[in-house]
C-alpha cells in the first residue's frame, strides 16, 4: 500500500478518463494492476458501445481477466477515477479484487459508501482493502468540466432553437 504508487496508477486512470471525455462519454478511467504491472485498462464506453455495462471498471476487469485467463483477480488492485456504481462494485466483489482505490466520491450513485455499501458489505463473502480520495480534486475537476461543457452545449442548442422559432 504505497501512496506514491497509488497516485502513479491513478494518473494512468486519469489518462484513460480523458479518452472517455474525447469520445463524449462521462470521463471515468480504470486500471487493474498486478505485481506493479497494468494488466487491464478501461474507460467509459456505454454510449459508443450502446452497452449499459460498458463502464470503465467493467471493461478493465474484462481486460484483466482475459490477460489472466481467469475471472478471479485475487492478487489484483483496481484504480478508478470515480467511486463505482452498484453494478461495478458488485463486479469488484465477484472478481475478488484484493484492493481498490478510487479518486472522487460519487454522492449520487457511489456504492463504496457514499450512497450504498456494496463493497465490503457484511452479508457478502469477500472483503477488500479500499482507499478513497486519491487525486480526488483532479478526478472531480475532470468530471465537473465535462458536465459544465455539456450543459453549455445544451443551453446553446436551446437558444439556437428558440432563435429559429422567433
Amino acid at each position: 500500500m504505497n501512496p506514491a504508487g497509488d497516485e502513479l496508477w491513478m494518473e494512468e486512470a486519469l489518462r484513460l478518463a480523458e479518452r472517455s471525455a474525447a469520445a463524449e462519454e462521462v470521463p471515468v478511467g480504470a486500471v487493474v494492476v498486478r505485481d506493479g504491472v497494468i494488466v487491464g485498462r478501461g474507460w467509459n464506453q456505454a454510449i459508443s458501445a450502446c452497452d449499459p455495462t460498458a463502464h470503465a471498471e467493467i471493461i478493465a476487469l474484462r481486460d484483466a481477466a482475459a490477460h489472466a485467463a481467469n475471472y478471479r483477480l485475487l492478487d489484483c488492485e483496481l484504480y478508478v477515477t470515480l467511486e463505482p456504481c452498484a453494478m461495478c462494485a458488485g463486479a469488484l466483489v465477484q472478481a475478488r479484487i484484493r484492493r481498490f482505490v478510487y479518486g472522487a466520491a460519487d454522492p449520487k450513485a457511489g456504492a463504496a459508501g457514499s450512497v450504498l455499501s456494496v463493497v465490503n458489505h457484511a452479508a457478502l463473502n469477500h472483503r477488500m482493502d479500499v482507499r478513497a480520495g486519491v487525486l480526488a480534486g483532479r478526478c472531480m475537476e475532470m468530471l465537473q468540466a465535462f458536465f459544465r461543457e455539456r450543459r453549455a452545449k445544451h443551453a446553446s442548442r436551446l437558444k439556437s432553437a428558440r432563435d429559429r422559432q422567433s
